[in-house]
This record gives C-alpha cells, structure tokens and sequence, in this order.
C-alpha cells in the first residue's frame, strides 16, 4: 500500500519506498535517464532492476532522455554503464527530436553551438533527410542555430556566450535548442546544459524551439514508440512518467495529463534532502513543491523494485 507517512497528501506526492506499489495502476512506463539510472559517471542498478522487473510482467518501457544525440549512441553509453536493452523497449531522445526539426528548415543552413560528441544529430538528420547531407555552417552563412549544449561545459558557464548569443541576436536567428535541461549532475560536478544557453537567448529577445521535455514533441515521440512496444492503444491514465527534474519530467508529465513519480535524490538532491544521501527535508520539499507550482503524484528518494 502506498505509504503517505509525512502527510503530504497529493500537494507532495504519495511518498513510496517500491515502484512495485503501484505496478498494477499502469500499464506503462516513460522513464527518465539522466538521474534516475545513471549520473553520466555510474549506473544506478537498482533503477535498471525495477524497469526489467516491470517489462518481465508485459509493461513496456520507453526512456524518454534530453540527450542532444540520437537514440542510438544514447543506447551504447547506456551498454557502457552497465544498462542493455534487457531493461527497456524504446528510447526517445531530444536529439532525434531535434534532428527532425533540423530537416524541417532545410535547406536552410545550421550554426551549431556545442562540443564535437553532439555531432550525431546532424547524422541522423541526413539520414532522416534521405541521405542528403546536413551539416553545420559557418556563422556568417548559417540560417539557424542548433543548441546542443556548451563545448566545455567542466569549465565554461552561460556568461562565456555573451558575445557569441548577441552575434545570433543580430542576425536574427532562430535557435533550436537540442536539450531543455538547464543543469545536470555529472557524478558530483553541476554542469550546464544547452537550456541554460536558449534560456538567456529567449532573455534577449530570441527565438527558441525547443526539443525536448517538458514539451510535447518529444512526449508524442516516446508515447508512439511505448503504443507500438505494446502493441494496442495507450490509456493515458494508465501512463506514468518517473524523472528526477521538476520543470522537464513533472512540468512534462503534468502539461500530457500523466500520473508522475519524482525522484528526489537526482537532481534536485541538495535542495531536498538533509546531507548526501540523508532523509528528506519535509519543510524544504513543502516549500519547493509550491514554488514550481506543480505537484508529483508519488516520490520516492531513489527509483527502486
């Protein structure tokens, strides 16, 4: 049964100790990457367990990332840290998201902002494309801008594109931006992300689309993928969405009409919880429920069966 111990109700969410509580209330599942089963150094076992525990009683499984690159290379970092495709059915990733609307502006012509590993997109942009190939261009020639995140995000912040951001602004380009994300954790470094790049761009008058959660591209993406992976129709109340950010997963999930179950140990873990790894602060959860304005259905400190 599900445990409401700390008498948050629904403003905070049900709190749960097991994803096996509520198994049997979906059919379904979107689940996080990025602080729910790994932290871009490790692989968090248990969450994997969960999500193979629940596709061994027939509920399909969909990874719904803001990685700025496509499925497949999410797919083989994934392999690295331990996580197959034993423990899931589909990915949808902000890059492939990204990669179509690259495809929808051609032929025009994109300037990319970011570091070489984000490449990919482009790849899978040509061979959305036919073949045809799409490829980044110099500022002076570009048409757009694709945000994909900043090139060395262990030393640079969002003041380090100041310029380069104001040279787009002139230009009056509009930016897609790859990953909504504005941090993440890498083990225990906080970096930036491209959403805190399209976040000050939007500041300065910018245009930005934007490719990932918490909008609704990337949703009918990964919902499609779970549709086929169970291969009838979707009741959306019969959906849930676990993530570990409250303005990307539970904005998200919350804007799709799905039940969501946050993870307060990934990155919202300083803010919420009493030391590494100690109990959760009631009164600074109450408090950072209401600033964000939106609720979880369920939380739990780490996603486990």
């Amino acid at each position: 049964m599900t445990e409401k111990t700390d008498n948050l109700g629904q403003h905070g969410g049900a709190v749960l100790t097991s994803l096996a509580e509520i198994c049997e209330r979906y059919d379904a599942v979107l689940c996080d990457i990025w602080g729910v089963l790994h932290n871009g150094v490790n692989g968090f076992t248990a969450g994997a367990e969960a999500l193979r525990n629940l596709r061994l009683l027939g509920k399909p499984v969909t990874l719904i990332t803001n990685a700025p690159r496509p499925k497949a290379e999410v797919a083989a970092q994934l392999a690295s840290l331990g996580i197959s495709s034993e423990f899931y059915d589909a990915i949808a990733t902000s890059g492939d998201v990204c990669a179509a609307a690259i495809v929808e502006r051609s032929p025009q012509l994109p300037f990319l902002i970011g570091p070489d590993r984000d490449l990919p997109v482009f790849s899978a942009a040509t061979a959305m494309a036919g073949g045809r190939k799409i490829a980044p261009a110099p500022l002076e020639q570009a048409d757009f801008a694709v945000c994909t995140g900043l090139v060395d995000d262990t030393t640079e912040t969002p003041a380090d594109y100041e310029t380069l951001l104001a040279a787009l602004r002139a230009k009056n380009l509009p930016m897609i931006c790859a990953n909504p994300d504005l941090v993440v954790y890498r083990g225990e470094q906080l970096v930036y992300c491209a959403g805190a790049l399209a976040e000050r761009y939007e500041e300065m008058g910018g245009e930005v689309e934007q490719a990932g959660k918490p909008y609704a591209a990337i949703y009918r993406l990964a919902l499609g993928l779970l549709e086929r992976a169970r291969r009838r129709p979707l009741d959306l109340d019969r959906v849930l969405a676990i993530g570990d950010a409250m303005h990307t997963d539970i904005a998200g999930a919350a804007a799709m009409g799905l039940d969501s179950l946050l993870i307060t140990e990934g990155i919202h873990r300083k803010e919420l919880h009493e030391g590494e790894g100690g109990p959760l602060d009631a009164e600074g959860y109450r408090q950072f429920v209401d600033g964000h304005g939106i609720s979880p259905v369920y939380r739990m400190n780490r996603l486990a069966w």
